[in-house]
């Protein structure tokens, strides 16, 4: 009983701890954790001739794990590039990051899941999967005044989760439709974002160092299919593509 009880305190910790971490590392965080401790477990139990005990433990806590799982793996919020359900997964070889001054995104090829987290300003280190709309509104506001990729990220981000019901709570949302630009923010020729790096360009593309020019080739095609602006991307978000493509292939 004493060993089923201090079980149960651990696994109270190390929920606390997974939703403590960033939704960008919860998904390996959560692997790593649930290896560790079955390996663990399956240790003790056979050390004290209590794997009945094991056993019964499983079959109380697979209800839970059936219903909190997903929220964890998935943060808990729809949309994202290519209009799947928000993810945490942490970059792997088939993933892309895009990052901007106050923003870091990263995109699941595959699932097309994206994941965002804040890394600058009153709301630094808090994932996207965890504001409120209003909250929404304020990072924002902040973004604008900070850093127009960023903006123009996080306008991107709104557009597919909240569609068009975010605009509403937009203080300049009307003057943007009067200036002529788009309600996200975007006019056909407003994208203006800084040199990439080639470090930058293989994290918006998803590819390795020794990618060679037909997997470059390749993952900017998987990448324009989910985010050109005729299929709901962003003209920000394809420039980019572009933009590392040109890079990584000397063009």
């Amino acid at each position: 009983m004493p060993l089923t009880f201090l079980v149960l305190i651990l696994a109270v910790v190390a929920w606390f701890w997974l939703r403590s971490q960033p939704a960008s590392q919860r998904k390996p965080a959560i692997i790593k954790l649930a290896v560790f401790s079955g390996i663990l477990m399956v240790v003790v139990m056979a050390l004290t001739g209590r794997l009945h005990f094991l056993f019964a433990l499983l079959g109380f806590l697979f209800p839970l794990l059936r219903r909190f799982l997903p929220a964890l793996l998935g943060g808990g919020i729809s949309g994202g590039f290519g209009g799947g359900a928000d993810g945490a997964d942490a970059r792997t070889g088939n993933q892309s990051h895009v990052a901007s001054d106050i923003l870091d995104m990263t995109l699941d090829h595959d699932s097309g899941n994206m994941t965002g987290e804040i890394l600058k300003g009153p709301m630094a280190g808090r994932a996207l999967a965890d504001l409120g709309e209003g909250e929404f509104i304020e990072l924002l506001q902040y973004c604008r005044q900070h850093d127009d990729d960023s903006a123009r990220l996080l306008e991107t981000y709104l557009d597919r989760r909240f569609g068009d019901s975010w605009r509403a709570d937009d203080p300049h949302a009307s003057d943007d439709s009067a200036g002529g630009e788009s309600a996200g923010g975007e006019s056909g020729e407003s994208y203006r974002g800084g040199a990439l790096s080639e470090s930058e360009a293989r994290d918006i593309l998803g590819v390795e160092p020794d990618a060679t020019r037909k997997d470059i080739i390749q993952a900017h095609r998987r990448m324009m299919q989910k985010m050109h602006p005729d299929r709901g991307g962003s003209n920000y978000f394809a420039a980019r593509i572009n933009e590392a493509k040109e890079l990584l292939l000397g063009e």
